[in-house]
């Protein structure tokens, strides 16, 4: 496994060492000046943020450029949540909307969740959350703002290119694409996003622990916020994140009658093309990070996440989940649109077909690259990590890829 290149402003940087301020007060002052805003609404999420600074300072190994995006990061959350706490008091009929329902596309990592997501999302009939929104669901206060918020997203793409261009062959990170709600639930700072990114051990397994209700609330409330934003009658919501795999009972309480598609895979193969995902988002932060202990940290986060999932099946009536198998979706994409449309009771219109025909037409596989990965780079036993995913494996009947006559 080739540790990814730094370019060299980033290695300059690295190199002057510059010390960033990643403190709970600092990061409420710069959110609080740079907004022009003071009141954060209901301050619940503050013990999470506490938490999660101590693991960036034990944990992370974050170098210098590194501590630098993750406070512009966290800035850019508490000014989401300033503007949009404003937004509620200032226009108290957002939050009196009926959120519409759900299609929830969830899955393990690298098993067709962005495919089929960005599909549905496709259809003209759904709201979806787009990428600049995401980064900003909240309206900038200032003329424009709109466009201003697309311009940033635009130029995270292209400061993300820039710092890991191989990454892009592995998970694309497009503007004005649709994007995981995982975003909106980093608001309150209980989102699987910075052990994503960073090595978080000790983080993780204190996360998991956590009530992950208060997240999934506000999330609702930043949905809200979007409707009203778009202001268009569209009859469902198109969503997707593998964070929901351990957190499904919340999800469907906080949000009833919501329909969950299920996508599934050998899981040796994608969790070998997720460590490599992994691997390389966790450069971005750190240069520390060894394959081994990527291996190591996310063998035993994935198999808790297929865990929760076959727990919640088995002791839930499963009438709201559609499961999709990874082999059909890349055969015939929109047959299995439209055997999902048939589950959920949709109507699969000419206009929807032809919307996704047309994403499907722009989003070619390799468009950025061919994605090469093994597992055996992560120091994984497969015959030991296979083990643990055997119940998962018979009850979706799921095959080996690289071994197609069984194991």
């Amino acid at each position: 496994m080739r540790i990814p290149h730094y370019r060299w402003p980033i290695r300059l940087f690295n190199l002057v060492g510059m010390r960033t301020k990643l403190d709970e007060g600092s990061l409420l002052d710069a959110a609080v000046k740079r907004s022009g805003l003071r009141d954060f609404g209901d301050e619940s999420w503050r013990p999470a943020l506490r938490r999660l600074l101590a693991a960036l300072g034990e944990e992370a190994r974050l170098h210098p450029w590194g501590r630098f995006i993750t406070r512009q990061r966290l800035v850019g959350l508490l000014q989401n949540r300033l503007r949009a706490e404003a937004l509620f008091r200032k226009h108290p009929e957002i939050l009196e909307q009926e959120v519409k329902p759900l299609l929830v596309v969830t899955g393990l990592q690298r098993t067709g969740t962005t495919l089929l997501h960005r599909l549905l999302a496709a259809d003209p009939a759904s709201y979806s959350l787009l990428s600049w929104e995401a980064l900003n669901p909240a309206p900038l206060a200032r003329k424009h703002e709109r466009q201003k918020r697309i311009a940033v997203a635009r130029t995270s793409e292209r400061v993300l290119r820039y710092m890991a261009p191989e990454f892009f062959a592995i998970h694309p990170v497009e503007h004005d694409a649709a994007e995981e709600e995982i975003l909106l639930l980093d608001m309150s700072f209980l989102s699987t996003v910075p052990e994503a990114t960073m090595l978080l051990p000790e983080y993780s397994a204190w996360l998991e622990k956590q009530d992950q209700e208060p997240a999934y609330c506000y999330m609702r409330k930043l949905l809200l916020l979007l409707q009203w934003q778009k202001g268009l009658a569209q009859t469902h919501w198109v969503l997707k994140s593998p964070h929901h795999l351990e957190w499904l009972d919340v999800l469907t309480r906080v949000f009833p009658g919501t329909r969950i598609i299920h996508t599934h895979r050998d899981p040796l193969r994608n969790l070998a093309s997720f460590l490599s995902m992994a691997f390389h988002a966790m450069h971005i932060f750190s240069k520390t990070v060894t394959p081994a202990e990527v291996g190591t940290f996310w063998t035993r986060k994935v198999t808790t996440m297929i865990e929760r999932a076959v727990a919640f099946r088995e002791s839930h009536v499963a009438g709201g989940i559609s499961d999709v198998l990874y082999y059909d979706l890349v055969k015939d994409p929109m047959a299995e649109v439209a055997r999902i449309y048939r589950d959920v009771s949709l109507p699969l219109t000419d206009e929807a077909r032809q919307s996704m025909q047309q994403r499907r037409d722009g989003s070619r596989q390799h468009k950025y690259g061919v994605h090469h990965y093994r597992l055996e780079d992560f120091a994984v036993d497969r015959f030991r990590v296979d083990a643990g995913f055997a119940k998962y494996r018979a009850l979706f009947q799921l095959p080996y890829e690289d071994q197609p006559h069984g194991k």
